[in-house]
């Protein structure tokens, strides 16, 4: 998908947001690992780098890997793109690549809001305003009077 391309917003049921689970937790999975992968290849090829110039240049006999090095870090950037454009592509943010944190629009009271899930939670179980964030997550099993029930919440049909 080209990424000047948009997507149609697409807001999700708690069922349905429950029903993607098995594919999102896929890629989700796969996305957390690379992220991992990618961040501790970066962060030792910044070491060297910073190594290398301490010593004050000179020649290189390791430019070689290094560029390979380089080369394969941006072809992990990619997959890892590839899986957060894979998510978007079904109307799901991701909110942090490094944990799974995972946002599905949905719709409350004739408001968008988020669902929102975290690789390993077993469900799609909280909820939160769109600017609250992870810190202002709520159940969708509230069951007060106040709070919003898992039927509450609109998705597209």
């Amino acid at each position: 998908m080209a990424k000047d391309q948009k997507v149609e917003r697409r807001y999700y049921t708690v069922e349905q947001a429950n029903r993607s689970l098995p594919l999102v937790k896929a890629i989700a999975a796969d996305m957390v690992a690379k992220f991992a992968e990618v961040k501790e290849r970066k962060d030792r090829l910044d070491r060297i780098r910073r190594q290398k110039r301490g010593k004050g240049g000179g020649e290189d006999l390791y430019a070689e890997e290094m560029n390979e090095a380089e080369a394969d870090l941006e072809k992990d950037l990619e997959t890892l793109q590839g899986y957060i454009g894979e998510l978007g592509a079904l109307g799901i943010e991701v909110k942090d690549a490094s944990r799974g944190l995972i946002d599905f629009y949905s719709l409350l009271d004739g408001r968008e809001v988020y669902l929102c899930w975290l690789l390993g939670e077993e469900e799609v179980g909280h909820w939160h305003e769109l600017e609250a964030g992870f810190a202002g997550r709520q159940s969708v099993m509230a069951g007060t009077s106040k709070g919003p029930h898992a039927g509450d919440f609109g998705g597209d049909r």
